[in-house]
Formats: structure tokens, sequence, C-alpha cells
């Protein structure tokens, strides 16, 4: 029976309004099941790095939270460049990273060329932890001031280590060599702090920068000496004297860990981490974990995050046109 033109425009006008409310609701719905699956958590460093440990006491933390479980992946290698491209090209949505200062702030400066785009290809979710660097070299190098003036002594026969050009510990470094005289100790790259710690005790380079929670195991143990904090004195390292004390003045970084996103990333699984992570680490267990592998916990909104990038990128850019330093 055909309709007359009256009835037949309602019916179709109801029909519209049925399908245009479907898709209102679907959304939504979606937005209560998020993760559907196991999520991976990509570090781009060893197991064992600082960055490892936070991530893997966020990933036991978030899997109790979400229902789901959330599994570390170790993708190390460029300064953690490389499980930061994974993350930035996941098409999924269970595809996380825990990056460090230099993915966000310093790889873009440091080379044009890189495979992904900080500032355009992550959804920045949280920052999750912070922690001074410690200064520390083998025992049997002076301390405090008289150390400094050995390195300018040695020349460019010293070196020292980091995990990778355009890392803290590598652009940190050439900050403090310009800050203590400008001495010439040269950068020898490697692949985590774990080998950056064996190295110096073995005496193949003279320094470091790197997270206390690596460092200080090894100086309690006597295998090597901390010269100093940078910043002020810090509860993660009570027993530590801060650079200032060794004569180092306006000498502010620290190592820090986000997560992060694909930009892709659904509005489901943002809005759920915002609420989560948080308050993950507003827990008293997971803040005692984290202080116990040298870190501070934080748990910040996403704005922060960004503004800590924007900050730090105006500070280590300088520091990168400053020494020339590229890494292409």
């Amino acid at each position: 029976m055909r309709l007359p033109p009256s009835r037949l425009r309602r019916r179709l006008s109801l029909l519209a309004c049925g399908l245009a409310a479907a898709s209102i609701v679907a959304p939504a719905q979606a937005q209560g099941t998020w993760p559907t699956r196991t999520v991976r958590l990509l570090v781009g460093f060893p197991a064992g790095s600082t960055p490892d440990l936070s991530a893997r006491i966020l990933a036991e933390g978030l899997a109790k939270r979400l229902g789901q479980s959330v599994v570390v992946e170790n993708k190390p290698g460029a300064s953690g460049n490389i499980a930061a491209d994974q993350v930035a090209k996941a098409t999924d949505d269970h595809t996380l990273g825990v990056v460090i200062n230099g993915n966000l702030t310093s790889a873009k400066q440091l080379n044009p060329r890189l495979p992904y785009d900080p500032a355009k290809d992550f959804s920045l979710l949280s920052l999750l932890t912070t922690a001074p660097l410690v200064l520390v070299t083998p025992p049997d190098l002076p301390t405090g001031a008289a150390f400094f003036l050995a390195a300018r002594n040695a020349g460019n026969k010293w070196s020292y280590g980091s995990v990778g050009i355009g890392s803290v510990g590598h652009l940190g470094t050439e900050y403090l060599k310009m800050r203590a005289g400008n001495f010439d100790a040269v950068h020898v790259p490697y692949n985590g702090n774990p080998a950056v710690i064996t190295a110096l005790i073995q005496g193949q380079i003279q320094m470091a920068l790197v997270p206390p929670g690596l460092a200080l195991p090894q100086v309690k143990a006597g295998k090597l000496h901390a010269v100093g904090l940078s910043g002020g004195r810090s509860t993660l390292a009570p027993d530590t004297p801060s650079l200032r004390e060794a004569g180092i003045s306006n000498f502010e970084l620290e190592v820090w860990t986000a997560l992060v996103g694909p930009a892709r990333l659904s509005k489901a699984a943002q809005d759920r981490l915002a609420q989560e992570v948080p308050a993950l680490l507003r827990d008293n267990d997971v803040r005692q974990k984290l202080f116990a592998a040298g870190w501070q916990a934080q748990g910040t909104a996403p704005e922060a995050l960004r503004l800590r990038v924007k900050n730090e990128a105006a500070i280590l850019g300088g520091i990168i046109a400053m020494r020339g330093i590229k890494n292409q």
C-alpha cells in the first residue's frame, strides 16, 4: 500500500532520528568497554633500566584497575626512538608507550628526518615519574670541586656515557660541561643505563649522569662514587650532595617518564587512562614501589605533560644549538 506523501515524510523523519540516536549511543557504549583485550606497553630500553622499572610497576597496577592484562615489551635502541616510533604508528587501540624526556622534547630537533613527529603523532596521556640525575664516577677519581678540575685537566682523554645521542644523560652532560668550565670529555653512547653503569665500574668511562635508582646501589657497594645531584638535594638520595655543593650553579635537569599513545588513540581509551593513571599513582603502595626503584610518582593530567614538554624542549633545544649536536 502506498502511503500518502505526508505520512511517508513522517516515517522517514522518524527513521533518520533513530539512526542519529544509534550513532550517539554506540560510541558511549564503546567508551565503557575499553580495553577489550591485552594492552601492550612498549619501552625503548632494556629490562632492568629505569624506564623499564617504572613501566612494570605501572603495568601491574593498571592491569588490576583496567581488568585486562598489561604486557611490557622492551624495544631498545636509538635512545628509545625505536619503541616511540612503533607507538606513533600503532593502528590498534591497545598499544601504548612509556617514553623518556628526549623522545618528546629533543629527538626531532636532533634529527629532522626522525620517522615520527613528537608534536603530532602522540596522544600525551600523563607524566608518570621524575628523578634528579646523579653524576657518578669510578671510586678512584677525586670528589667535589676537585673532580671538575681533574676533568678540565684531562681534556679529551676522559669520556662519559649515556643511553644515546640526544638522551637526557647526553644533553645534560653537555650542559654540565658548559656550567663547569667547558671540560672536554668525549661522549660514548650505550644501549641502556645498565650498560653505562657496567662501563663505569670497569673503568671504561670516567663519568655519567644517570637516575639515582640505578647508581646508588653501586655507590653504597663502593663500586662507584656520587659527585652530586642535578638541582638540589633529593629525598630519593638523602645522603648524596648536590652539584651546587661542588660549585656548579644553575644546573637544573630531571629525567622523567611519560605515558603516551598514538595520536589516533580513541577518546574512550584516553578518558579511561586520564582517570585511572593519576588514581593509580596516588596509591601509597605504588608510590613506595616507584620510590624504591628511584622514582618520584607524578600522575598528571595531559595538559601538565604538554606544558612540561614545551618548556623542556626549549631548554634542550638551546643546548643542542649551542653544542652543535646532531643525530642523523
